[in-house]
């Protein structure tokens, strides 16, 4: 159980939101961020890192955590926003605006060890989607919405098998910008790209 929550000091008369993002590190489609805020008495053992999940857990546990979440947001940062600020720039700001985009304000947040400009106590817990139920409920909602879109955006780009690199490097993605060019949901500021770009 990730119950980092539990150890906060009148944790439960406090309304806690995780914050955490999905897709920093491909080089194609956007980064999505999420925050959520679970009821303090949920508990659901299969919550963790979304990392850690297969994407059928995932998906199932996306609208667990939607039908269940006392409020959450989703927020998407295009391509050309990652790279005109930056892959941690991008998902700070992101994570003040799916902060800011909650229905209720949260008395304290938690994030997955980034640092966020906003007017709310926070804990900013390393490796805080293994830890903080929170934290690992917004990472599955960032991660399962990012997925999804990659899986729509290979209908317009099918030549680079997006539905299955998700925007991620492979040998095969490289092989398919090698000869197609890339389109306008490269990250054109990330190293694997730039030779590509003409």
């Amino acid at each position: 159980m990730l119950d980092y929550e539990k150890n906060i000091q009148n944790y439960k008369n406090l309304l806690i939101a995780g914050c955490d993002e999905a897709g920093r590190g491909p080089s194609a489609g956007p980064l999505y961020i999420a925050a959520c805020i679970m009821p303090i008495d949920y508990q659901n053992e299969k919550i963790n890192d979304s990392k850690k999940l297969s994407e059928k857990t995932r998906e199932k546990l996306f609208d667990e955590i939607i039908n269940n979440a006392i409020s959450y947001s989703i927020i998407k940062i295009s391509a050309n926003e990652v790279d005109a600020l930056n892959p941690k720039q991008a998902s700070r700001l992101g994570m003040k605006m799916a902060i800011e985009a909650l229905s209720i304000k949260p008395d304290l947040v938690i994030t997955d060890f980034e640092k966020i400009d906003i007017n709310i106590t926070q804990i900013n817990l390393i490796k805080g989607d293994e830890k903080s139920l929170n934290v690992a409920a917004a990472s599955i909602l960032a991660k399962v919405s990012r997925d999804r879109y990659m899986i729509e955006l290979a209908k317009q780009y099918p030549q680079y098998d997006f539905e299955n690199n998700k925007g991620y490097f492979t040998k095969k993605h490289a092989e398919a910008i090698a000869q197609h060019g890339i389109c306008l949901e490269h990250r054109k500021s990330y190293k694997n790209i730039k030779p590509f770009i003409k």
